[in-house]
C-alpha cells in the first residue's frame, strides 16, 4: 500500500481527551484555522464561521452554561452530566474552536465537518492534539448558551455543528490504538 506524509498524518491522528495546560502558539492556531478555511464547501459559499476561544475563564463559563442546558434536559444521561461538578465537555483543552454555519443550506453541517477534519489533520501535523466536541451543537439554542456564544462572536443566525478542542496531549494519558474494522469497503470495477 502506498504512503506519504499526508497519509501517515491521517493514519496516526487520534482523539485526545487529556491535555496539558500549555496552549498552542498563536502562529500554530492561525495555521490550523487557515487549514479549516481551505476545506471543501458546497458551492464555495464559505458561510461558516470559526470562533477560537483561548480564555480559560470564558471556556469555564461556556462549560457551565452547557451543563445548565444539560440539567434542564429530559435525557437522564444529560441531566447527570449537567449536575456533575467535574464534567468538562472540552476536556480542559486550552483552546476550543466553535464551528458554526448558517443552517439555510442542507449541506451546512457537512461543510463544517470537512473544516473540522482539516483542523484535526493540521493540528496533528504540528504536534497538537485535538478532539471533536459535540455538546455545543445540541445546546447552542438554549437561551443562556446562545446569549453567551453570541457574545463570544458566534453569529446569531448560525447553528453550531461541532467544536474542536486543541492542545498538547497529556503524556500520562494513553491514546487508544486504532483498530480498522474489516468489511467497510467495497470496490466496484
Amino acid at each position: 500500500m502506498k504512503t506519504n506524509e499526508v497519509l501517515e498524518t491521517i493514519k496516526t491522528r487520534r482523539s485526545v481527551r487529556a491535555y496539558t495546560a500549555q496552549a498552542p502558539e498563536t502562529d500554530d492556531l492561525v495555521t490550523i484555522l487557515e487549514a479549516a478555511k481551505y476545506a471543501p464547501n458546497g458551492m464555495h459559499l464559505e458561510s461558516w464561521h470559526f470562533t477560537a476561544i483561548q480564555n480559560a475563564e470564558k471556556l469555564e463559563e461556556l462549560n457551565s452554561r452547557i451543563k445548565g442546558a444539560f440539567a434542564k434536559s429530559d435525557d437522564k444521561h444529560l441531566q447527570e452530566r449537567g449536575h456533575n461538578k467535574a464534567y468538562c465537555c472540552y476536556y480542559h483543552a486550552p483552546v476550543l474552536v466553535i464551528v458554526s454555519n448558517k443552517p439555510t443550506q442542507w449541506w451546512a453541517g457537512m461543510d463544517c465537518a470537512c473544516a473540522i477534519e482539516n483542523m484535526f489533520l493540521a493540528a496533528h501535523s504540528l504536534g497538537i492534539g485535538s478532539c471533536w466536541i459535540n455538546q455545543l451543537g445540541t445546546t447552542c439554542n438554549d437561551p443562556e448558551v446562545r446569549e453567551f456564544i453570541t457574545s463570544l462572536g458566534v453569529p446569531a443566525d448560525h447553528q453550531v455543528y461541532g467544536c474542536v478542542a486543541l492542545g498538547y496531549a497529556d503524556p500520562k494519558a494513553p491514546l487508544k490504538e486504532k483498530v480498522v474494522k474489516e468489511g467497510t469497503v467495497t470496490i466496484v470495477e
